[in-house]
């Protein structure tokens, strides 16, 4: 009997992964776009995946949450 197939959940954010998003959106906050889109970059595919569909359960997106940090300077 072949074994029932189920959708896998969601991918875990890694702790890297976490420290990246918080620098890039400091670094987005203040300005610093360079830095930003770097620390974006080093995200891993699979915590990226898994920021997104958080995001996604909120009802946003990651360009939604950039636009709102911008004016928040620290």
């Amino acid at each position: 009997m072949p074994e029932p197939t189920t959708q896998p959940g969601p991918a875990t954010i890694t702790l890297m992964a976490a420290g990246h998003l918080r620098d890039a959106l400091s670094a987005h906050a203040r300005g610093d776009l360079p830095t930003a889109v770097s620390a974006l970059m080093s995200i891993d595919p699979q915590s990226w995946q898994a920021i997104e569909h958080r995001l996604a359960l909120l009802g946003g997106a990651t360009a939604d949450l950039l636009h709102s940090i911008r004016g928040v300077r620290p």
